[in-house]
């Protein structure tokens, strides 16, 4: 396997109009490693997949793919890169998925068996079932076995297991660790942040065209802070058990009734949360005491809730 970088995006930059959706990020993908881009809605982490897909040419910066221009190798790049669009987009409506998967799969030299891809994302069912007939999570699973059947050195999904129960999801999630195993780079976005902690080598998080930050999911929630966390009524008023902690500890209503302490806990920090808890008649229900996730460093970073 080679050790140059998969994806290799610097400075770019793109636009539309007089908006700025990515604004001179870089970012560097291992080869043979899943990457997974997190981001707020509208932060430019699917404009900056497609720049790198080819579907977007860059208003600066460069981006290069596989050592590849996409838009100027694109012809090159084709047969070595899958891409998976968003919400099973780019299907056609009348075809049914063994028919399709058949018909692509003579587009390459190596493809892999379309039998198989059936039923690796469980689409025996549904195989000579008209694609508009498909339900939401079928069509999601039959656009990623579309980005596979190629057998691709790097694929991109968008959004791979939006739409697909529990189950489905963690079935994915093994054929993505399957595809890593088998040396295939796989570049992802998300909006499940468990999808992210649970299965990419590497998180990249975008925000305002910007990235802020990047790293095994490991590394980025690597820190000598823990969390308090707890629930009671709804729209508690904070600011008093925030001047109470300590200076580099923050409290925060993460969604209705839930609250996180982030900082150094200790048995000091632990006695405030609890007295105060006491002096404004509040039973801390559920209270935990854990190390700082994935969830926490994306809010710390982008300040909005993931949606």
């Amino acid at each position: 396997m080679s050790s140059s970088p998969a994806v290799e995006i610097d400075g770019l930059v793109k636009r539309y109009g007089g908006r700025t959706a990515v604004a001179g990020l870089s970012l560097v993908v291992s080869p043979g490693a899943i990457t997974a881009v997190l981001g707020p809605n509208g932060a430019g982490k699917t404009t900056t997949v497609e720049c790198c897909e080819g579907y977007r040419r860059p208003d600066g910066g460069s981006v290069r793919v596989l050592g590849l221009d996409p838009h100027r190798d694109a012809r090159e790049l084709r047969p070595r890169v899958g891409v998976m669009l968003q919400e099973g987009a780019g299907l056609y409506p009348g075809a049914r998925p063994r028919e399709l998967l058949t018909h692509l799969a003579r587009m390459y030299a190596h493809p892999l068996e379309t039998g198989q891809l059936i039923e690796w994302l469980g689409l025996h069912d549904a195989e000579r079932t008209p694609v508009r007939r498909l339900s939401g999570g079928e069509r999601q699973r039959l656009a990623l076995a579309c980005a596979l059947v190629g057998r691709p050195e790097l694929v991109f999904l968008d959004e791979p297991t939006s739409g697909v129960d529990p189950a489905m999801r963690r079935s994915i999630w093994d054929l993505l660790s399957q595809l890593r195993a088998d040396g295939v780079t796989v570049v992802l976005t998300t909006h499940l942040i468990d999808e992210a902690e649970r299965i990419a080598d590497q998180v990249a998080i975008i925000d305002d065209g910007r990235l802020v930050a990047t790293g095994s999911p490991a590394e980025l929630t690597s820190s000598d802070e823990s969390t308090v966390q707890f629930t009671g009524p709804p729209r508690l008023n904070l600011s008093t058990l925030g001047d109470a902690l300590p200076p580099d500890a923050v409290v925060r209503e993460t969604a209705p009734g839930r609250y996180l302490v982030a900082g150094t806990v200790n048995p000091q920090l632990l006695a405030t949360v609890a007295s105060w808890c006491a002096a404004h008649d509040v039973l801390p229900e559920e209270l935990q005491i854990g190390r700082r996730s994935l969830e926490d460093v994306f809010l710390e970073l982008t300040g909005r809730r993931h949606a």
